[in-house]
């Protein structure tokens, strides 16, 4: 059928045979005010893009954390009596040659020790490290027990001054802890407060990460990092211009913990910035190669760009800060206006092909499109903002922030564009290329429609639901194996060669006491930690944790008193146990480590320490200690969780699993009663709905198959994909519905729907995918894992739309369900004058029975 008859709106060519006053009154205002409604776009682009310039990319410990979770809410309860057991760096110091008990050695380690001490953000008090006053040796004597700090008063670096040291460290018990077993390294525990204690404000995690590669570059004497922020001639803080030709490259320096995770991932974002140059690259050739027309392409590019430029300035006005997770949504709107922009400036290129004044033709589009683009456009942000329900803060601004983005794309896609394009038109050679198109069809196109057409028979329809079934079983059955949390040693969201996972390898092969620790709080009256009765169940359930795979040591107040009993009875460990005496044990609160108990002793520490934090190691220590508190907890003792890095990783995992069900309950909600308002027939609902399920369920068995566990970074893929990949069924369903409704069969609807938005649907799913795809070459892990993910998930829900809806669709939309009372085939010419997306090779605003 030749376009011309599709044509629902009449061509004028010149303006002033247009009528002014038509259409709608949102479509007068803006149209008869063209010029005013630019220039407030300009100022507006001109204000948010000088506010963009300030925004900030940081993070922050506690957004990453449940807050609201028991285990959290125990921990901040109880933060201050905890030494430093939340957000901590651990700092490992190697020797290069010989051991540390060297004078250069130790000369170099006091020298970093107290540079790092001087970083804004330290929590000085529990900082530890050989040199610092709290690191102490207890050993038994003639005398009983006698104790000192590990580094003496009167240490001078002599020999003599070398071996007291040795031998003070071999009786502190801080092998494997603080020191590692080959004597070549040890660590400086660096504990941080999330705000300058100075200034009150956050901590800059990326000045922060940067002032310790200053640090770690002046005293390995290697060269700064290419991303250092160190200008020439500025000393690292806290030190000298250089440092003592002794110390320079004595050492070789490696560094764990929180802040440095965040610092590289804000480091490698900077990188990414490329990605988005190589995005807009990669989808502007795609559009080009779509429209053949530069005028056009360059200002549905514009458009997206100047979407995402009104967000980074609205995200400043409203406080919002970008952090390493959140950095990423601005490439999903970028994408998502690119899509949208396409079908507007398609419907214009259209009208002007048959002759319609540009003016006109924009009118025309925003008529038709308006309201479907605002439709998909709600479908995407459902899937943004379902994310709130997720009790994690960095999430909850990540949905903010995209939620801020999609209403920012209907203001600038869905209004600015078509008046931009009001001015300036398309290319004549583009828009009569364009109708030629539609209405003879590229042949290589009019094959592939034709092959999608077949899945509106019986033989084919059967054959794609059948394969779909068999699909959504067996991925089922993979993603039953999909784990919450970490799966892999280290920092999951940095490639497993960076330097942190390296640093991280380090620390493990050397270090018996992990950097894995699980923190069991036991709180009691005041004065009365020490008590037998206390103690006794500490170490019950200390012996307990012990029997897991996944623990390697534990350490707690009964521990020490146990030990302390030997050195009381002269070294005999027979005497290795706690005795039933209340005064005896207390004597030892005066030498037990600060970490251990509060000052008021109402509070004990049992730490775990584990083998690592994947999710099997911290379900199994979660279960047998919460099982216990549950059945020991008493008025003298009451067993809490949890705190420690595990602590909280385990309470983080819990959540997550949780949201990640919820999440899907409310987004799958959400956009079913979406596409029943829009559609008006449950049986359309199933129809669109059920190929976004099985991409959900296909999506979680890739995970697996790439090794990913659900946490912070990948939970949130799974509802964007749901809300942006509902806008297929959208483009498609509602032309397909149009058709049947006015006496079309389901063969001729489809193929009417994959005339008027197959190309767009496939230049969406092309577009998107292409957006995302390039994330996979990203030095964050975590992004190149979403990118892989995101690319999945929109050519999925593209051939889920093309594919898998009409073969349901054969099963559920029947034609003489669809048709109203009294149609017959002899009403199709009246279907093609009013088919949705006529003219324009896009869809209508969706379509009710009651419009139709």
């Amino acid at each position: 059928m030749h376009s011309d008859t599709l044509a629902t709106h009449p061509v004028i060519a010149r303006l002033e045979d247009f009528d002014t006053r038509s259409g709608t009154l949102a479509e007068r205002l803006l149209f008869n005010n063209r010029r005013l409604i630019v220039l407030l776009c300009l100022l507006a682009s001109v204000f948010l893009g000088w506010q963009s310039m300030r925004i900030e990319l940081n993070a922050s410990f506690e957004k990453m954390i449940p807050t609201g979770h028991p285990f959290i809410a125990n921990f901040l309860e109880h933060r201050a009596d905890l030494a430093g057991l939340g957000n901590s760096l651990r700092i490992a110091v190697e020797a290069r040659d010989g051991t540390i008990f060297d004078k250069t050695y130790l000369d170099t380690l006091a020298k970093i020790n107290d540079e790092v001490y001087l970083l804004p953000g330290v929590d000085r008090p529990y900082m530890k490290s050989l040199w610092t006053p709290a690191t102490r040796w207890i050993a038994v004597t003639e005398e009983g027990l006698d104790g000192g700090t590990v580094i003496p008063d009167d240490y001078d670096g002599s020999p003599d001054s070398l071996a007291q040291v040795q031998a003070n460290v071999q009786r502190s018990g801080e092998i494997g802890q603080l020191v590692a077993g080959n004597f070549k390294s040890s660590i400086i525990f660096v504990p941080l407060l999330d705000k300058d204690p100075k200034t009150g404000e956050a901590l800059d995690y990326a000045d922060f990460s940067t002032q310790l590669e200053n640090i770690r570059a002046k005293y390995e004497n290697t060269p700064l990092p290419a991303l250092s922020r160190l200008k020439p001639g500025v000393a690292p803080s806290g030190g000298s211009a250089a440092a003592d030709a002794a110390s320079v490259g004595a050492v070789k320096i490696h560094i764990t913990g929180f802040s440095k995770i965040v610092g590289d991932l804000i480091d490698g974002l900077k990188q990414v910035l490329w990605f988005f140059v190589l995005a807009v690259g990669i989808v502007t050739a795609v559009l080009y190669g779509y429209t053949r027309c530069v005028r056009s392409t360059l200002l549905v590019m514009g458009c997206s760009l100047v979407a995402v430029l009104w967000q980074f300035g609205l995200l400043h006005l409203f406080g919002y800060q970008l952090d390493p997770y959140s950095i990423l949504v601005p490439f999903l709107v970028f994408a998502i206006g690119v899509s949208h922009g396409a079908q507007k400036m398609n419907g214009i290129m259209q009208d002007i092909g048959r002759g319609t004044h540009k003016v006109v033709a924009a009118r025309y589009t925003f008529r038709r499109l308006f309201l479907a683009g605002l439709t998909a456009l709600l479908a995407d942000a459902v899937g943004f903002a379902v994310l709130t329900i997720i009790d994690i803060q960095v999430i909850q601004d990540l949905a903010a922030i995209a939620s801020i983005g999609v209403a920012v794309l209907i203001f600038t896609n869905l209004i600015l564009l078509p008046i931009l394009l009001s001015f300036t038109g398309v290319s004549p050679k583009a828009a009569t290329r364009s109708l030629r198109a539609e209405a003879a069809g590229v042949e290589s196109a009019s094959k592939l429609f034709a092959f999608f057409g077949l899945f509106t028979q019986r033989r084919w329809a059967t054959i794609a639901v059948l394969t779909g079934l068999a699909m959504a079983i067996g991925g089922y059955a993979v993603s039953l194996k999909l784990q919450v949390g970490d799966l892999d040693p280290g920092a999951p969201e940095l490639r497993p060669d960076s330097r942190y996972n390296k640093d991280s390898a380090f620390m493990v092969s050397n270090y018996a006491a992990s950097a894995d620790i699980f923190v069991v709080m036991i709180k009691t009256p005041e004065d009365q930690c020490t008590r037998y009765e206390v103690l006794s169940s500490v170490r019950d359930l200390g012996r307990q944790l012990e029997q897991l795979p996944g623990v390697e040591s534990v350490n707690s107040m009964a521990n020490l008193s146990r030990f302390a009993m030997v050195g009381y009875n002269e070294g005999n460990f027979k005497w290795l146990e706690l005795i039933p005496n209340n005064a005896a044990l207390g004597a030892v609160q005066t030498r037990a480590p600060r970490e251990l108990f509060n000052q008021g002793c109402s509070l004990l520490s049992l730490y775990v320490y584990l083998k690592d934090h994947k999710a099997d190691t911290l379900n199994g220590v979660v279960e047998v200690a919460q099982a216990y508190a549950q059945t020991h907890s008493t008025e003298q003792a009451q067993f809490m969780l949890a705190a420690g890095s595990s602590g909280i990783e385990a309470a983080t995992n819990i959540v997550v699993k949780k949201a990640m069900h919820d999440m899907l309950y409310w987004v799958y909600g959400a956009v079913i009663i979406l596409c029943f308002v829009t559609f008006r027939s449950w049986r359309a609902v199933v129809a669109a709905v059920l190929p976004l399920m099985l991409t959900s369920v296909l999506c979680e068995a890739l995970m697996v198959a790439l090794g990913m566990g659900v946490k912070v970074a990948t939970l949130p893929v799974i509802a964007l994909g749901v809300g942006i990949g509902v806008d297929y069924a959208l483009y498609v369903l509602s032309v397909m519905l149009a058709g049947q409704r006015n006496g079309l069969s389901l063969s001729e609807s489809y193929h009417r729907a994959l005339t008027f938005t197959g190309r767009v649907v496939l230049l969406t799913g092309v577009t998107l995918a292409a957006a995302v795809a390039t994330w996979a070459f990203s030095p964050i892990k975590f992004q190149a894992d979403m990118g892989i993910l995101l690319a999945f998930m929109f050519v999925w829900n593209m051939f889920g739309a093309l594919i898998f809806l009409p073969a349901l669709a054969y099963f559920l939309l029947k034609d003489k369900a669809m048709q109203p009372e009294g149609a017959t085939q002899n009403a199709a010419p009246h279907a093609a004058a009013h088919a949705p997306g006529a003219a324009g090779g896009q869809p209508n605003a969706p379509l009710s029975a009651e419009s139709a």
